[in-house]
Order: structure tokens, then sequence, then C-alpha cells
């Protein structure tokens, strides 16, 4: 196994910006952000989080994901509903109108996943996907023994 390749982040870094260039290009399509589409796939799994909580899972910083929620909500794709505990705290909710929109994204999300994986077989792309959740889980560990560290959120 490899422990220095040179290649290696600049690859992963700017594979992550290729795809986000392409994402965020396709879904124009619908007439949304790559990062609106995030907020409605998030929801469209966890429906009732708190602002706060989907900026968490989100890594984003809350006046970044209030906006989104904003334009969300003007477009009638997302509501903010007042929590029966909390009267301070809002709770998101899907639309009506954000289902079909949501099978929209999962064909796009289908295209874009085709083109890039487009040249590998179905073994090669599977163990790539296994490859990644290693890498993950390395750095993830390795986040976790640093002392007192303070992860930055950006978005």
């Amino acid at each position: 196994m490899p422990k220095s390749n040179p290649d290696f982040l600049f690859a992963l870094f700017e594979t992550q910006r290729m795809l986000r260039l392409y994402a965020d290009k396709l879904a124009t399509r619908f007439g949304i952000t790559r990062a609106q589409w995030a907020v409605l796939a998030k929801l469209a799994r966890t429906e009732g989080l708190k602002q706060s909580e989907l900026a968490d899972l989100m890594e984003m910083q809350p006046i970044t994901l209030t906006r989104l929620i904003d334009r969300l909500c003007d477009n009638d794709l997302i509501e903010r509903r007042a929590d029966a505990s909390d009267r301070r705290v809002n709770r998101l909710y899907l639309r009506p109108a954000a289902r079909p929109l949501l099978d929209k994204l999962a064909e796009l999300r289908a295209e874009i996943t085709e083109t890039a994986l487009g040249r590998m077989t179905a073994a090669e792309a599977e163990g790539l996907v296994t490859q990644l959740e290693l890498i993950k889980d390395n750095v993830r560990d390795a986040l976790s023994s640093v002392p007192n560290s303070k992860v930055q959120r950006y978005g």
C-alpha cells in the first residue's frame, strides 16, 4: 500500500471540483443550485429537522443555510413550521411541489453517476466506492484522534 502519492490529494480534490461544476450546470435545468438540491435531498430523508440540525448535518454555517432555505421557501419547495414545544425553533418540511422535483433530481443523479463512472466496469465502480469509504474511515479516525481539534465548517 502506498504511504505517499503526491498526486492523490490533487486528483481527489480536482475530481470533486469537476463533479460539483458538472452537477451545478445540470441542476440549472430545474432552476435550482446544487446546494439547494443538497438541502432538498437531506430533508427528503429526514423531514422535520431544525434549521440548526440541518446546518450541522450539512457542515454549513447557519446564515448560509438560512439563505438557501429562504429561496426554497420562496419557490414553494419547503416550508418552515413552528416547533410545538419551542416557539423559537423552526422545523423544515418538504412542500408537495418538491416531490416531483426530487424524482427528476434522482434521474439527474443517475445521469451524473453514469457519466462519472462511464468507462468503468460495474466491479471497478463498486471497488472504487469501497476504496473511497475506506479513505473516509481512515481520515475520520485520524480526525477523531487529533486532541482538542475543532472541525471548521465551511459553506
